[in-house]
């Protein structure tokens, strides 16, 4: 029996784009600063960076580069569930967790965006039980208008308004985190895949 195979085209990005509300260069100029003022605060440290996967990949990449001061880097994954596309919320799980023990080190979380704040306050909580000498947050993007949960931003890229984003590290349906800048979708034209 023959069973047809569905293949679901996602939309060209320029066909839903609003506006590009972060361009490259201010970007890269804004992580160069941001490179500066982390190297300058862990001269001497024992510098560990954690990426929350998949959103923050490229913005470390680009950060650590900036990174003066020795550092390792590590990986975790958490999922938020009971939300839709354009929103986090719900319960959080962790579907990937560090191989390196954090414990007497100064650990900063690299975040690509922090709206409502349940899911960096789950990690902050569950990383603090490990003991490390210090755990600050690192977030390209801040959305201050969609907190629910406060948590502490020590490093901060941009705060931007209660706007559906995507593009350098931020998918749109696990698409477009390719593009070197942060782009607006444009809701009316945008219709997500089922």
């Amino acid at each position: 029996m023959f069973i047809p195979f569905i293949v679901v085209k996602m939309q060209d990005y320029q066909d839903i784009l609003s506006e590009i509300l972060i361009d490259e260069p201010s970007l890269q100029r804004r992580i160069a600063e941001l490179g500066d003022e982390i190297s300058r605060d862990y001269q001497g440290t024992d510098l560990l960076l954690i990426c929350i996967l998949r959103g923050g990949l490229v913005f470390m990449v680009d950060l650590m580069r900036r990174i003066t001061v020795p550092h390792q880097i590590d990986f975790m994954a958490v999922s938020s569930y009971g939300a839709g596309a354009r929103q986090s919320g719900g319960s959080v799980r962790l579907s990937l967790d560090l191989k390196t023990d954090i414990r007497d080190k100064d650990v900063l979380l690299v975040e690509d965006i922090v709206d409502s704040g349940n899911t960096i306050a789950y990690v902050l909580e569950f990383l603090q039980t490990r003991q490390p000498r210090s755990l600050k947050v690192c977030a390209l993007l801040d959305k201050p208008d969609r907190r629910e949960t406060p948590v502490p931003i020590h490093y901060r890229g941009f705060s931007i308004p209660n706007k559906f984003v995507f593009g350098y590290g931020l998918d749109l349906d696990e698409y477009y985190r390719n593009l070197p800048f942060v782009a607006v979708v444009d809701t009316k034209k945008y219709h997500p895949p089922e």
